[in-house]
């Protein structure tokens, strides 16, 4: 389905279950379909709202991008539905628009969940994403350019099946809606322009922290951080996840979802 942002950009979304409504926020050159090793368990419990952020997938490519402009985005969806509030679970870059959306309209949020995220990204992850973004638009073998990224967002457990490996890259070499470089260039330069570091004092949602304990872009000690910096905000980490961790540890990350969530009783959809 689509629908039109404040500034009339094209966003794509999906709804899948029925339940309370969570918000799924995608990360880095991800759309909604990222999520697919955990929708199915999560719909069951969940009304899944799941859109596609600007600059990727079936959402317009070529537009401004940043932080705050995808969590307009999200706000702007969760009207377009008729939702008085929502629950929020971000992974990554959606962690930070997760951030920004709970800072800039707390009066809609429900409860927020951060995955594997941080409020400000590293130099070091701005310079490894730039290089990627460089090696992307030099027409490079992409086979080798996505085995370089699955590097850092996989456990090494990930590369002992090369079938599986081999069956990841065909999957995103068959896209049917893959990202241009140059959006991808254009969510990196938002990540790398955000630092939604001096807000998070000021979230009043109820927070959950999920971190892998072999995450190598954000480590542990991001979210243990992270946790300390939200008043109130309570950390569950996953043993043996790394940075992708709805998709290596589904089973776990569910259940973190799910007994965060019912800690307290949600508002009717």
């Amino acid at each position: 389905m689509i629908f039109h942002s404040n500034d009339n950009i094209p966003l794509y979304f999906e709804l899948r279950g029925s339940g309370p409504p969570l918000l799924l926020i995608a990360g880095l050159a991800s759309d909604s379909r990222s999520w697919l090793s955990v929708v199915d368990a999560l719909a069951e419990s969940y009304t899944l709202i799941m859109p596609d952020n600007r600059g990727v997938g079936r959402s317009c490519q070529e537009c401004p991008t940043s932080v705050e402009l995808m969590a307009d985005d999200c706000h702007a969806l969760v009207r377009h539905l008729g939702l008085e509030k929502v629950s929020l679970l971000g992974h990554s870059l959606g962690g930070m628009i997760a951030i920004s959306y709970a800072c800039r309209y707390p009066g809609s949020l429900d409860k927020l969940i951060l995955a594997a995220t941080s409020p400000r990204n590293s130099p070091r992850n701005n310079l490894l994403f730039s290089d990627l973004a460089s090696a992307c638009s030099a027409d490079r073998d992409r086979a080798a350019w996505f085995r370089s990224i699955f590097t850092w967002i996989f456990t090494e457990q990930f590369f002992e099946d090369r079938q599986v490996v081999d069956g990841a890259v065909r999957y995103l070499l068959e896209d049917p809606w893959p990202q241009s470089p140059q959006a991808f260039r254009r969510q990196i330069e938002a990540i790398a322009a955000w630092d939604g570091t001096a807000e998070l004092a000021g979230i009043t949602a109820p927070t959950c922290v999920i971190a892998g304990d072999r995450d190598l872009l954000f480590p542990l000690e991001y979210s243990a951080r992270l946790t300390r910096q939200i008043p109130g905000a309570s950390l569950k980490v996953i043993d043996g996840g790394a940075h992708s961790i709805h998709t290596e540890r589904p089973d776990e990350f569910v259940r973190s979802v799910r007994e965060f969530m019912a800690e307290t009783a949600f508002p009717s959809v």
